[in-house]
């Protein structure tokens, strides 16, 4: 696929992964380990992924001021001036509407991809494919309230954990948005997937810069006239003191709540390829191959007896012995060693809790 330079790229990198802790830790999260253990991070695969056809000095990594350093470490093609440091929590709406205006500053023809950094698509030239399809809609896109495209993968099943997005059948590539739906209960989601015109909600966006900015200045617009009272500051040096001055003022409010269940005109594109957000350590399990006991088994030599649809997850080339267990999650990090059954998995947040108060801050 060719590059255009007016193809751009925000990685989201912001967030801290807790539930894939104790791997993913507030000072090193997730997005910056290799999870998969597949030789690359989840941000350098991102990157990869987004960089064949978005020229590496268009990508623009959104992320935590104390994981400048982090990006800068595995992303050394991304310059500078593109990462963008978040000093206050504030949701994904505004970092967002920054990234759009310093883009536009930049080229007023961009479009341009809006990921987050930590998830798992294997299909990449599938990915390529709608991200192409998503780019020239909106480019041609000729409406008085512009086109917000998201990518909506196909379910294969009633998933109660994701959002997901009702369309009006028909042929095009692009379908109309009729209804972004909350997480719903398992009877909800089988009906949503019977009626066949739902997608999940990846959170995975493609606009131009300008219909994204004006969807802002319509919908949300003490946040446009906040960050618009920068624009002259953006792209230069006066821009850090601008950000740490006025982020933390903006609202706390997400894209998806702020403007595309306001818009009038959004389009979903049904992909196909597979896809997974690596919520938690059982979705890394449900995504990597298997041995004939139904193990996974991450980094580890392992010598396993009598167990059985475990996931075990180590320092790369450590030696673990396990014998005697069924459907576990077993992770030894550096510093914590976690074993625990897969259906308890949402107790993780406890744990690191427990671990905090007992032990400190610095292993959470």
């Amino acid at each position: 696929m060719t590059k255009n330079d007016n193809y751009y790229a925000i990685i989201m990198a912001g967030g801290v992964g807790s539930r894939f802790w104790p791997l993913s830790k507030a000072s090193y999260p997730k997005q910056f380990h290799d999870i998969l253990g597949a030789g690359e991070t989840l941000i350098e695969r991102t990157f990869g992924r987004l960089s064949q056809t978005v020229p590496a000095d268009n990508v623009l990594v959104l992320t935590n001021e104390k994981y400048k350093a982090l990006v800068n470490e595995q992303l050394p093609k991304v310059k500078d001036q593109n990462i963008v440091l978040e000093p206050a929590m504030r949701n994904t709406a505004p970092c967002i509407l920054l990234a759009a205006l310093k883009i536009y500053k930049n080229n007023p023809d961009a479009v341009m991809i809006v990921a987050p950094s930590d998830h798992w698509i294997e299909d990449e030239k599938s990915f390529l494919n709608n991200l192409e399809t998503g780019f020239k809609a909106c480019e041609q896109d000729t409406s008085e309230e512009k086109l917000l495209v998201t990518l909506g993968i196909e379910p294969t099943f009633p998933h109660t954990g994701y959002g997901y997005i009702q369309y009006t059948a028909g042929d095009s590539a692009v379908k109309q948005v009729k209804a972004f739906k909350e997480k719903p209960d398992y009877e909800t989601a089988k009906q949503f997937l019977a009626e066949g015109n739902y997608s999940w909600n990846a959170g995975i966006f493609i606009w131009s810069a300008k219909a994204i900015i004006e969807a802002f200045e319509k919908y949300l617009p003490e946040m446009y006239a906040l960050f618009n009272s920068g624009y002259d500051a953006l792209n230069t040096d006066a821009e850090a003191a601008f950000i740490a001055e006025n982020y933390a003022k903006a609202e706390n409010i997400s894209i998806d709540y702020g403007i595309l269940e306001k818009s009038k005109n959004v389009g979903v594109i049904p992909a196909t390829f597979d896809w997974s957000d690596l919520g938690a350590w059982g979705a890394l399990y449900d995504n990597l191959e298997k041995d004939e006991a139904e193990n996974v088994v991450v980094n580890a030599r392992c010598i396993k007896k009598d167990v059985r649809g475990n996931l075990i997850r180590s320092d790369k080339g450590k030696v673990v012995v396990v014998e005697g267990l069924e459907d576990y999650i077993i992770v030894d990090s550096k510093d914590v060693l976690v074993i625990m059954p897969k259906s308890k998995e949402q107790d993780v947040k406890l744990m690191r809790a427990a671990v905090a108060e007992q032990f400190g801050e610095d292993l959470v």
